[in-house]
């Protein structure tokens, strides 16, 4: 099952460096089509006033012919004796024109749109309704076909009664070609500009998008070494905006703030532990000082100097207070050894002789030792091994019911990169809801004891750069392993 994987996010730096880029980018994008529209739509008003100025000249000139030949509302014969003169009007103005009556007959024909050619030179009549209804006589058509494209002006010829007698079809074609190549030479150009401006503000934009964020990295990572227990540093900026200024200000009196509680946490860290430790210590103390006072009070009621057996009595009295003064010493030396263990002094020892130097102040038949190895060399503090191997030997031993014959194992396994030494026993075990302190300064499962053994014992293994675990099972034993890493050359 794949784990879940959180989606990157990308820095602020690289946001605003993408959102200058992008705003750069759609800016061009709208001033290349604003240009575009722009340009077509100065070019068509360009043309459609050519035409109509165009479409001016020619219509005064065919007046003009009209009225001097008196060709109102005359036959279509009468018309074309002058057609030769109309015809010059094409060559006068460089253009091909046509004339329609007003039902959309053919009056004099030079040019005409296809499909007033394929309708018999007759004008459709929709199209003829939209030019006799124009309001201003003209009606303006815009033909598109493959073969014909050109604007065509369509004009009504009035008399001086206003009355329209002829229709006048004037085509304009333009320069496409030119227009075209106009406009991509401007295109080109606005290009070339772009781009340039483009690469301009990339180089500007990673610049200032460095120079922006700079300080907020300079903060980011003096947050990112910010701890409770380490000294942590303030920021200065020069020149810092007043939101950078502002920020800068809340990290510094933050640094101001962590270190004020951590010195007052420290202190009632320590404080609170002088009061356990006073407590544990007045506690153990007590312990053998209510026997001894008990035992005093008996020895001053039942002592006689004439009784036969006050020798005896002595004797006892005397056992019983030095054992209490014994065990008093005891508690002072492990609180005292528990506090400030000795610096390790490392030098390579074999492993398993000292191991075994260990467990023979026991001298118990019982305790069975082990190697894979005759020789187990390692960088230890001998002191403080014998200490950890007979601390972990007495504490298996006092696992184990005295109605029951004890069982220890201590095996050393010698492993390519670690050596491993278990201890093992037949006791009554570690209950699971235990399992979690056992390895706590002032847990005990015994009713004597301090209950600081196996935390002296984990610092010393901690030390020596091990680790210790174990394993153990109700009413069958447990076992205590711990891992020692070999030096790999």
């Amino acid at each position: 099952m794949s784990s879940f994987k959180m989606p990157h996010k990308f820095s602020f730096r690289t946001r605003l460096f993408l959102a200058m880029i992008i705003m750069l980018f759609v800016a061009g994008l709208l001033i290349l089509g604003t240009t575009s529209i722009q340009y077509e739509r100065q070019r068509e008003n360009y043309h459609l006033g050519r035409l109509q100025r165009k479409e001016a000249q020619i219509k005064r000139h065919i007046e003009s012919l009209v009225q001097k030949y008196n060709l109102v509302y005359e036959s279509d014969s009468l018309w074309e004796q002058h057609e030769s003169d109309f015809e010059k009007v094409n060559e006068i103005h460089n253009i091909q024109y046509s004339l329609f009556k007003t039902d959309g007959s053919p009056l004099l024909i030079y040019h005409s749109p296809l499909q007033v050619i394929a309708n018999d030179y007759v004008l459709d009549p929709l199209l003829l309704n939209k030019i006799l209804e124009s309001k201003q006589g003209r009606y303006l058509e815009h033909y598109t076909a493959d073969i014909d494209k050109f604007h065509a002006s369509y004009s009504l010829l009035k008399d001086r009664f206003e009355r329209p007698y002829a229709i006048l079809f004037f085509p304009y074609f333009e320069d496409v070609s030119f227009s075209e190549n106009e406009l991509n030479t401007f295109l080109e150009n606005l290009y070339q500009i772009y781009f340039i401006l483009l690469a301009g503000v990339i180089f500007i934009a990673y610049f200032l998008s460095k120079f922006v964020t700079r300080s907020l990295e300079t903060i980011r990572v003096k947050m990112g070494k910010m701890g409770l227990e380490k000294k942590n540093e303030k920021i200065y900026l020069k020149n810092a905006t007043r939101e950078i200024d502002s920020l800068v200000n809340s990290y510094n009196k933050m640094v101001d703030d962590l270190a004020e509680s951590a010195e007052k946490l420290a202190k009632t860290e320590r404080e609170n532990a002088w009061q356990e430790m006073a407590r544990q210590v007045a506690h153990e103390i007590k312990n053998p000082l209510t026997p001894m006072r008990l035992t005093i009070q008996s020895f001053q009621h039942t002592f006689h100097p004439d009784d036969p057996d006050s020798e005896k009595k002595l004797k006892d009295f005397s056992k019983l207070l030095i054992q209490q003064i014994d065990t008093m010493t005891e508690v002072a030396e492990a609180f005292s050894n528990f506090a400030t263990l000795p610096k390790a002094n490392f030098k390579s020892s074999d492993l398993v002789e000292v191991t075994q130097m260990a467990i023979h102040i026991f001298q118990h038949d019982f305790i069975v030792f082990s190697s894979n190895e005759a020789h187990i060399f390692h960088d230890i503090d001998r002191s403080q091994w014998i200490r950890v191997i007979t601390n972990l030997v007495q504490n298996a031993l006092h696992s184990v019911s005295k109605k029951k014959e004890p069982k220890v194992g201590v095996q050393l396994l010698s492993e390519p990169d670690q050596t491993l030494i278990s201890i093992t026993d037949n006791g009554s075990g570690i209950p699971d809801k235990l399992k979690n302190k056992i390895f706590e300064p002032k847990f005990t499962t015994k009713s004597a004891g301090m209950g600081l053994g196996l935390g002296i014992v984990k610092s010393i293994i901690k030390s020596h750069g091990g680790k210790i675990s174990f394993v153990s099972t109700q009413k069958k034993g447990t076992t205590f392993t711990i891992s020692l890493p070999k030096k790999l050359n």
